[in-house]
């Protein structure tokens, strides 16, 4: 019963996502595919998936325990955090931060992970920024 919940939860996350992707407006400047696609294919993925959880649910679940539950919720909130600091922190810190959490609770040692989400960061800011030209999240110091 409870992965039926569960898919059933996925499934109006989906049509929420596909819903708000709805709302989305498109400049007459856009591609032929516009910016609807993306969001539409992540939604369809998601609800194909629930439904495949509620129709086939597993004989007996083996959920999380109460601490892994905690750290999923932690990384939520992590997830929260970061999209709220990307306006102030800009993309490259708020990014780093959260890399950098979210390796350390994967299992990378404290340093490791600070040096993975830094290079992560960057990485992904080259990327995008500086080489498919578009824009990120400014921070104080200007990236």
């Amino acid at each position: 019963m409870s992965d039926r919940i569960f898919g059933a939860v996925g499934l109006l996350l989906a049509l929420g996502y596909a819903w708000s992707a709805l709302v989305i407006e498109e400049s007459f400047l856009s591609d032929a595919v516009g910016p609807k696609a993306f969001p539409y294919i992540i939604a369809a993925v998601l609800a194909l998936a629930s439904l495949a959880i509620i129709l086939r649910p597993d004989a007996a679940p083996h959920w999380p325990t109460l601490p892994r539950l905690l750290e999923v919720a932690a990384a939520i909130v992590v997830m929260l955090l970061y999209a709220n600091l990307l306006p102030v922190l800009g993309f490259v810190f708020a990014t780093a931060l959260a890399a950098t959490y979210l390796t350390w609770r994967l299992g990378t040692a404290p340093i490791s992970s600070a040096v993975s989400g830094c290079l992560t960061s960057v990485g992904i800011y080259a990327v995008f920024h500086l080489v498919l030209g578009l824009s990120l999240a400014k921070g104080p110091l200007g990236f």
